[in-house]
């Protein structure tokens, strides 16, 4: 089958062909139909953060396709569901985040395309208890990019405790952001989008986006504390000034929530505001298994839509250079050819 891999930090991705894998006792061999690209698969095949996967690996967590084959202790999925594979890969189960609805905190966890190999390959497995069946009415190349940009921010949006009417401002319109504009206004907030990409920000504004502020042309502190300021600011950029921006853009008990998770990972907090306004830092990781069974229900009812633009597997590296440079309006899905 083919797979990127990823042999050194140093170099691009390369389409390879490897044996397609067998599935463990409690794993599913899952055969790829379409596979998102976020901007952590780039960061994974960078070694930017402190703890680098190993090599040689496959990156993807958005990874959709149908069960060809199951271990002998599976249960939970059947040969023929179509399911995803989400950033969530294995968690211990016994812990006390993973039996208090926290699963995405558990030490024990292994993520997929990162400790574990992903869906940017053919042929995948999965550990069954950790994957999601995508149900009817939600096709695979929506459902790949809800597995992670839509439910990681739909849990951003949740942890925000959103009350309506109030003013969401949300930092960086692509793959995420366009998603989190759609559940912001699902909960009744008003939105403000931010970004520095004039067709990004078009975008947000056909989606529901009541405000636009393009950074590039405008102090988006100001432009925002002129509205009064935000209730919530919701950082999906992946550069430390943003979330600095985007602190500064709140009201006096404004909530900031981190997502993105800039390379150089650090901006300042000043003490005395954050105490004095009573401003919430709140750091949201992915969702859960039941987050993802809530996005795709939402999806399935019509109530969000998903932008992609279609590549082709071996168009991998340039596709990461189109991410980084910020040129994909949204997200950039990688179909592969049905059997």
């Amino acid at each position: 089958m083919r797979a990127v891999i990823v042999d050194d930090f140093s170099t691009a991705p390369t389409v390879q062909d490897v044996a397609i894998p067998t599935p463990g006792d409690h794993d599913v061999l899952v055969r790829l139909e379409a596979s998102g690209l976020c901007h952590t698969d780039i960061h994974a095949a960078r070694g930017d953060w402190p703890v680098q996967p190993h090599l040689p690996f496959t990156p993807g967590h958005e990874g959709v396709g149908i069960v060809e084959a199951i271990g002998a202790a599976v249960t939970e999925v059947a040969v023929g569901d179509r399911v995803a594979m989400p950033w969530f890969g294995y968690g211990c189960g016994a812990c006390g985040y993973c039996i208090d609805g926290r699963e995405t905190l558990c030490e024990s966890q292994r993520n997929t395309g990162y400790s574990v190999d992903g869906g940017l390959r053919e042929y995948s497995t999965a550990d069954s208890r950790y994957v999601v069946k995508v149900p009817d009415g939600v096709t695979p190349l929506d459902a790949a990019p809800l597995t992670c940009a839509g439910v990681t921010t739909y849990k951003a949006v949740k942890v925000a405790h959103v009350i309506p009417a109030e003013r969401v401002a949300i930092f960086g319109i692509g793959g995420l952001g366009h998603l989190a504009v759609q559940y912001a206004k699902i909960v009744g907030g008003f939105v403000t989008a931010v970004d520095v990409v004039d067709e990004k920000l078009a975008l947000a504004s056909r989606l529901g986006a009541d405000h636009l502020v393009n950074a590039a042309k405008v102090d988006p502190v100001e432009a925002i504390q002129a509205e009064g300021g935000a209730d919530v600011a919701i950082v999906l950029a992946a550069t430390s000034k943003v979330f600095e921006q985007a602190f500064h853009s709140l009201r006096r008990g404004g909530r900031l929530i981190c997502v993105g998770l800039p390379k150089d990972g650090a901006f300042e907090l000043p003490i005395f505001e954050t105490v004095l306004k009573g401003v919430s830092v709140i750091g949201s990781i992915v969702g859960t298994r039941q987050d993802l069974h809530e996005v795709f229900a939402l999806h399935a009812a019509g109530r969000t839509e998903v932008v992609t633009e279609i590549r082709e597997l071996e168009d991998v590296a340039a596709a990461m250079d189109e991410v980084l440079a910020g040129k994909v309006p949204a997200r950039i899905v990688f179909e592969f050819a049905q059997a």
